[in-house]
């Protein structure tokens, strides 16, 4: 990849295996949203317009340093990952990945805030993307800190101090529902240093999973997506209904339970599992498979 800048602009060339509505919009991010012919999006003290052309196989990131590139940006869109080898691969184990690899061919999985993802994935449990989206957009404004960029606000999300010590009639307020104590009791755990996802980062799996467990508002599969957005535990097989579709569907054959169909994916894809589910999900999703 060759880069260039350009008034607060960096622009990377020969960018391929990139699409920004199968990355947005297949259910691992909930602070991006389509303007002006490309993204914008909230990621830390961050607010960056993306774009991509798909003929010229180049990424546009406006409201960008080079530093802000190298630091933050390569790794946040997983930018050294090949995920042409990576497709060539799942394709190769059986025709419903061929097919689910040429459907989600744009994916790539990102690797987000551990805090956040934490919190934002104990908001999606029982919960829709357009939901999901609007509390964590109320809680950030209720909570967050004020960005400006070129006459518009957008809010940085809220720390673990400010939710630990939210009023539950504010979290409620917000629309977290049932979820809003298990948010409130899991920031006080983080701003307390009982947990620090930060650090789970550089546990195993099976023991970043465990310790997750113990979150309140964190099972399974709410484990699984926090470990697999933001902790690089590519093994990290998230079960969820589209995905217990398609497997069922497609694979097993019959229903049979969430531990199961993991045990199958890690025989199956092995590390490469999560990545596998990513494009799995889109194309049961898209495709309404199983329904």
């Amino acid at each position: 990849m060759e880069l260039a800048y350009c008034e607060n602009t960096v622009l990377i060339n020969d960018v391929r295996d990139f699409c920004l509505e199968h990355i947005f919009e297949c259910g691992q991010a909930f602070r991006w949203n389509p303007d002006q012919g490309g993204y914008t999006g909230v990621v830390k003290d961050k607010v960056i317009h993306v774009k991509y052309n798909e003929e010229k196989k180049l990424l546009i990131l406006e409201n960008s340093t080079m530093q802000d590139y190298h630091e933050m940006w390569r790794h946040y869109f997983d930018l050294d990952r090949d995920y042409g080898r990576l497709k060539r691969e799942l394709a190769a184990a059986d025709k419903v990945m061929e097919e689910a690899v040429k459907y989600g061919r744009g994916i790539r999985v990102l690797n987000q805030d551990p805090w956040e993802t934490l919190i934002s994935f104990i908001i999606s449990a029982n919960n829709n993307i357009t939901r999901i989206k609007g509390i964590i957009e109320r809680l950030s404004v209720k909570f967050g800190k004020e960005i400006c960029l070129n006459g518009s606000i957008y809010y940085t999300f809220p720390t673990p101090e400010s939710l630990a010590g939210a009023a539950e009639e504010d979290l409620k307020a917000c629309g977290c529902g049932y979820r809003g104590p298990y948010i409130k009791k899991t920031a006080g755990m983080v701003a307390d240093g009982i947990i620090s996802p930060g650090q789970l980062k550089k546990l195993p799996y099976e023991e970043a999973h465990k310790t997750l467990l113990s979150c309140p508002g964190v099972g399974n599969k709410v484990a699984d997506c926090i470990l697999l957005y933001s902790m690089e535990k590519t093994e990290a097989f998230p079960v969820d209904v589209w995905v217990k579709r398609v497997m069922e569907y497609f694979y097993m054959g019959e229903e049979v339970t969430s531990a199961r169909i993991k045990a199958f994916a890690a025989e199956r894809f092995g590390k490469a599992a999560g990545l596998a589910q990513q494009y799995l999900f889109y194309y049961a999703r898209e495709k309404k498979i199983g329904k």
